[in-house]
């Protein structure tokens, strides 16, 4: 899997078709402003790892902090303009080259740009005479104070120069979002370079677990795989044994694998921006006990059961609720439920054991933007969407009523969906979930 640039992974002809594309809805006489990420501190001087925000990410491909992009429709000199850190040798000496103005133009295709510190002078007069300024209020604090500053001062500017300050400011997420949901050819292809990788590094996790190593030893050989295909965790991996695996987000990490127990690992890794995120369970000595294998066929069938409800015309919740069902009926079979289906599945009796959704969209974030109902209806499946499919089950030890050969059991599985026109494809299919492949796997690492 060899790394390329990455603005070439997605290409200057991508982001210029989806700043078109935003324009295009936000109409004419309309300005958008997107800012960048800012620095992170997380000690002292010490920062960590920059990521930048999304939105501006998928608008740009510009990796920079510090830097604003501005796309003003109509604009006969310029409607994608940049504004960036200029060059200084010295800070580039300490921190890592910079594009400059000239590489925002010549490199990232902007069709103007401008030091970062000449905001101030520049952007309130692109504002002006525009009816509509879209802008994501809140997601960016300390931007959003100088936002209103510079309307602010329009409009006390406006009676005496007679020029006209914006009127509204409208939620670019609202646009942007929607837009974001459905994924292009290029994006798909990243989320399969995505998928295959963090499917590797499962499998490589699956080799590598035996008793008496360490949740932290299964971490390491997550990061192995993602690290030498260039690419980054896409979130903080959940490696979850035993009683652990009953928490859904188990972050300590650092507990010993234990013979006999279940190890839960939710784990995805990140290519230029775009996620993946699989979570696979299995025993750490090799071998599931007839408890563990009955929680786990009754999850794996209710994801194989979700999965095929995912295809264009279908609903947002038709996955959910075919999971929902199988989980009902498989706990009732096991004696873990009590009563009739339809009144169980009424009062969502099972809950108590599989309390999440069976999935949520995937793209450049691990929860990716977009709405799951239009009005109040769920959200009609069409094809580029991507969602996660993820039941589960989970009985703590000490849970009233349940006999103790089924506690500490907990079991999630969870693939990478795309709607297709014809259906469906699983990004994350390279990791076995069926029981016989999962136990001929583990613990055949050197």
């Amino acid at each position: 899997m060899q790394a390329t640039p990455r603005l070439e992974r997605a290409g200057r002809e991508e982001f210029a078709r989806r700043r078109q594309q935003l324009m295009r809805s936000m109409g004419r006489d309309t300005i958008a402003v997107v800012p960048a990420a800012t620095v992170k501190h997380r000690n002292s001087d010490v920062e960590f790892p920059y990521r930048q925000d999304s939105d501006f990410h998928y608008l740009t491909g510009f990796g920079e902090p510090d830097s604003v992009a501005v796309l003003v429709p109509g604009r006969e000199h310029a409607q994608y303009i940049l504004f960036v850190r200029d060059r200084d040798a010295l800070r580039e000496t300490w921190d890592g080259r910079r594009a400059g103005p000239d590489g925002a133009r010549t490199d990232y295709g902007a069709d103007d740009a401008f030091p970062i510190t000449d905001i101030d002078e520049i952007l309130p007069g692109l504002m002006e005479n525009r009816a509509k300024v879209f802008y994501a209020m809140g997601g960016h604090p300390e931007f959003d104070h100088r936002m209103l500053s510079w309307l602010q001062h329009l409009r006390s500017q406006s009676a005496r120069s007679g020029r006209q300050a914006p009127l509204e400011m409208v939620a670019l997420d609202h646009v942007l979002h929607d837009m974001r949901l459905y994924k292009s050819r290029a994006e798909l292809g990243l989320m399969r370079t995505s998928g295959a990788i963090a499917a590797a590094g499962h499998v490589r996790a699956m080799r590598h677990t035996r008793p008496g190593g360490h949740e932290y030893g299964i971490v390491a050989e997550l990061l192995h795989e993602f690290r030498r295909n260039n690419a980054d965790c896409s979130y903080q991996p959940i490696v979850g044994g035993g009683a652990n695996s009953c928490i859904l987000h188990y972050r300590e990490n650092d507990q010993p694998l234990v013979d006999g127990d279940l190890l839960l690992v939710d784990a995805g890794c990140e290519v230029a921006g775009y996620a993946s995120d699989i979570t696979r369970t299995w025993p750490v000595n090799g071998r599931f006990t007839p408890a563990q294998r009955a929680i786990y066929e009754v999850v794996l069938q209710a994801q194989q059961a979700a999965i095929a409800q995912v295809k264009p015309g279908n609903h947002w919740n038709a996955p959910h609720e075919a999971a929902t069902e199988v989980i009902t009926r498989g706990l009732m079979e096991l004696g873990l439920l009590k009563g009739k289906l339809s009144a169980l599945l009424k009062s969502g009796a099972c809950k108590r054991f599989f309390m999440h959704r069976t999935g949520h969209w995937l793209g450049l974030d691990v929860h990716d933007v977009g709405d799951y109902k239009v009005g109040d209806e769920w959200r009609v499946l069409e094809p580029g969407m991507v969602m996660t499919v993820e039941p589960g089950i989970y009985i703590p030890a000490g849970s009233k009523g349940i006999p103790k050969r089924w506690w500490n059991i907990g079991v999630r599985i969870e693939d990478d969906i795309v709607v297709t026109r014809t259906g469906h494809e699983n990004l994350t299919a390279a990791v076995p979930s069926d029981i016989a492949a999962v136990e001929a796997l583990v613990g055949t690492g050197l």
